[in-house]
């Protein structure tokens, strides 16, 4: 599969497709969410499935975890932005948060 650069429209539907994501326009474009969870056990495993998603697609997340909380930005730099590997990150990220039923951050 071929990665490219999101385009405008797809930028302008990023908060549409990727609810509870924050798009930036720093660094050529960033996608960035905060997953609070009920523990660090959960928080934990859940940064390990999408470490194997990430392994998979040979695209790594820019994260930090604190207790139960996991803070996740994405770009792809050797494009310089957002591409369609940001997308399928951020949504394999969504699917697999889903059976933790995370809390929505505050003040994040």
């Amino acid at each position: 599969m071929t990665t490219t650069l999101l385009d405008a429209a797809a930028l302008a539907a990023l908060p549409h497709t990727l609810p509870g994501w924050q798009h930036r326009a720093e660094r050529g474009g960033t996608l960035s969410r905060t997953f609070v969870f009920q523990d660090f056990s959960q928080a934990f495993g859940f940064m390990t499935r999408v470490a194997l998603v990430a392994e998979q697609l040979n695209h790594h997340p820019e994260w930090h975890n604190v207790y139960n909380r996991v803070a996740i930005t994405l770009t792809t730099h050797d494009l310089g932005g957002l591409s369609t590997l940001d997308l399928r990150l951020a949504e394999a990220a969504d699917r697999l948060a889903a059976p933790f039923a995370p809390q929505p951050a505050k003040g994040v």
